[in-house]
């Protein structure tokens, strides 16, 4: 039983990172297409800074945690992966230690999709919005809410310094369960 309380424990918990950002093929960016905001900001680090595709520039919150940012798209979207760019090395008591990923239609029903413990990371860090059953490979959602309830060696303010959303991409032909790739076979797809 001493086992089990050790394997959940680490399921929720994220080491490390990666310097450069890795996606499936079959992913989209989909942050493009949304409104972004965020809880609070110091003046030059805004929201702006989080989409500028710049890892010397980050957004930093000011004042009391939960920090948040939300992502609104005007239309009912499916989001399968949060990518976040932060870097404990030089952000140190800023870099976000606890981490809810909350999806819903708008702020008044918000419901938690993903809780992850950041360990020390230093680079890209992918967060899943995948459930536990294998059936569910994405959020549907018109509405995404990254908080950050703790930092690393108690800090308050948050520094993250990129953060991309990505959701499947469409299949090309509409009502069609096959995705096919080259023209011929897309041109005898259907019957006439």
């Amino acid at each position: 039983m001493a086992t089990e309380s050790s394997e959940s424990e680490e399921e929720g918990k994220i080491r490390g990172g990666n310097d450069k950002l890795t996606v499936d093929e079959d992913l989209r960016e989909m942050g493009k297409n949304a409104a972004w905001s965020v809880s609070s900001c110091k003046p030059g680090n805004g929201v702006n800074t989080l989409r500028d595709d710049n890892l010397e520039t980050y957004w930093q919150s000011d004042g009391l945690q939960p920090h948040l940012i939300n992502i609104q798209f005007q239309k009912k979207v499916r989001l399968q992966l949060v990518a976040l760019y932060v870097d404990f090395k030089l952000d140190e008591s800023y870099t976000p230690s606890k981490i809810s990923v909350r999806a819903g239609d708008g702020f008044h029903n918000l419901k938690e999709v993903k809780s992850v413990e950041l360990v020390k990371p230093s680079g890209w860090v992918s967060i899943s919005l995948s459930g536990a059953d294998p059936r569910e490979t994405f959020v549907n959602t018109f509405m995404l809410q990254i908080a950050m309830l703790s930092n690393h060696l108690n800090g308050r303010d948050t520094h993250i310094r990129q953060i991309k959303v990505y959701g499947p991409r469409p299949n090309p032909i509409p009502r069609q369960p096959f995705q096919f790739t080259s023209m011929e076979f897309i041109t005898y797809s259907n019957l006439r």
